[in-house]
């Protein structure tokens, strides 16, 4: 009876039913992930001494206040510009740098950039003016001696060309909270300092 049915099952099979049916083809690529590095320290890593700040006392001159180079890929297709938040993450979310109106064909920034309003790299782009341990436009460097902390930088994608709502006195809650209301997408990387 058994091999009654396994011919009856075998003479029913069309040839294409028989055939193994080829593979769909694999979809497109969706789009990549947004990504934010920098060759100055893994995400996570320690950051070199040169991007510590030099308001902290001593006299080290391997710390520099420079600014780490960081570049980004994947943002969203309808970014008109950029901005980079940095906060120390185990200091009450200080905000250490923030520098916006960065323009939407500039894909990163190179170690230390200049301390001014409108830094000449990236062109266009603006800096808020940092108080605290230090006075000074643009980048504050990690400033723990006695303890390591963790510092986050956030690239923000922006749905504006420019947050012509800021001007030179803004403070830096008063920019990262205009830059995350015209945010559309965001990447991150955090360093130990």
């Amino acid at each position: 009876m058994l091999t009654a049915l396994l011919a009856t099952w075998a003479i029913g099979l069309s040839p294409a039913a028989a055939s193994v049916a080829p593979e769909s083809p694999e979809p497109p690529p969706g789009p990549s992930a947004f990504t934010l590095s920098s060759s100055a320290f893994a995400n996570g890593g320690v950051m070199p001494k040169v991007h510590e700040c030099t308001s902290g006392g001593g006299n080290d001159p391997a710390k520099r206040n420079e600014s780490p180079p960081l570049a980004w890929s994947g943002a969203p297709a309808a970014a008109r510009s950029y901005a980079i938040v940095m906060r120390d993450l185990d200091n009450a979310n200080l905000i250490h740098w923030v520098i916006y109106d960065i323009p939407a064909s500039t894909t990163s920034l190179p170690q230390n950039v200049q301390h001014v309003y409108q830094p000449p790299v990236p062109a266009g782009a603006r800096q808020v003016y940092y108080r605290g341990s230090a006075s000074l436009w643009g980048y504050q460097g990690p400033c723990s001696p006695s303890t390591v902390n963790t510092y986050e930088f956030v690239v923000h994608a922006l749905n504006r060309e420019s947050l012509t709502n800021l001007d030179a006195n803004s403070s830096t809650r008063t920019a990262a909270r205009a830059i995350s209301s015209a945010s559309i997408g965001s990447a991150r990387i955090t360093g130990e300092s």
